[in-house]
């Protein structure tokens, strides 16, 4: 049974070539069993991008359950890294956008008075604006 993103991909990166947190974690994480895959670990890689068809209907999964699933940054900073994910990917996914603005329009009361500063907020509805056009 497939359970990495290298297994299911096939496809093996092998060592960073590149010493910073960043490019080690997402090394590891394409090795880690995606059973075992945390918002924060969901967060990472989908903010960089990578295996979106993979990780995007876990991150639905997360954000169904609470719309602010967090990371270790912020409230919301799953929901926001979705949303500003690349734009092919939910070009050819349409599916997944569809339920994306069906979760955004069920929780529309609870973004609209989100506890948070103005900056994460803001970063929040203009990411959702972005999305939705």
């Amino acid at each position: 049974m497939k359970n990495t993103i290298e297994q299911i991909e096939n496809s093996y990166w092998g060592k960073p070539e590149y010493e910073s947190y960043l490019v080690i974690t997402c090394h590891e994480l394409r090795k880690k069993n995606l059973n075992e895959f945390e918002v924060e670990d969901l967060r990472i890689m989908i903010g960089q991008n990578i295996a979106l068809p993979i990780l995007i209907p876990m991150a639905i999964t997360e954000l169904r359950k609470n719309i602010f699933a967090e990371g270790h940054f912020y409230e919301g900073d799953l929901l926001r890294n979705v949303l500003t994910s690349e734009k092919e990917f939910w070009d050819k996914h349409p599916h997944y956008k569809k339920e994306m603005i069906a979760l955004l329009e069920s929780n529309q009361e609870n973004i609209r008075n989100m506890d948070t500063t103005c900056e994460i907020e803001n970063s929040i509805l203009n990411a959702i604006d972005a999305f939705s056009e």
